[in-house]
């Protein structure tokens, strides 16, 4: 049974940090790219950054130089540092992977940045 549980999110000022974390059991973590997910009220979810199984990453053009997603595989562990956090950054974090066509989810984490 694929589990997927965030944590680390919070309330935190403008221009502060965080660092969520993604805990994965059910599967072999290292064979399978990850992804962080986002979702703020009223909008679709939309994705964050995605790291291959080779450490290669990507992310959405309005975080590319704040954020940084990596992953442990020893811990079965993937993490989203956000850094120089905005407004707008505030949504619930998700963490997913893609396991035969079909999408995991975790139950998400709060990310409210506001002064």
């Amino acid at each position: 049974q694929v589990q997927l549980v965030e944590s680390g999110g919070g309330l935190v000022q403008p221009g502060g940090s965080l660092r969520l974390s993604c805990a994965a059991s059910g599967i072999l973590f290292g064979l399978y790219p990850m992804n962080w997910y986002r979702q703020a009220p009223g909008k679709e979810r939309e994705l964050v950054a995605g790291i291959a199984v080779s450490g290669s990453t990507d992310y959405a053009d309005s975080v590319a130089d704040r954020f940084t997603i990596s992953r442990d595989n020893a811990k079965n562990t993937l993490y989203l540092q956000m850094n120089s956090l905005k407004p707008e950054d505030t949504a619930v974090y998700y963490c997913n992977v893609v396991i035969r066509s079909r999408d995991y989810w975790g139950q998400g984490t709060q990310v409210t940045v506001s002064s």
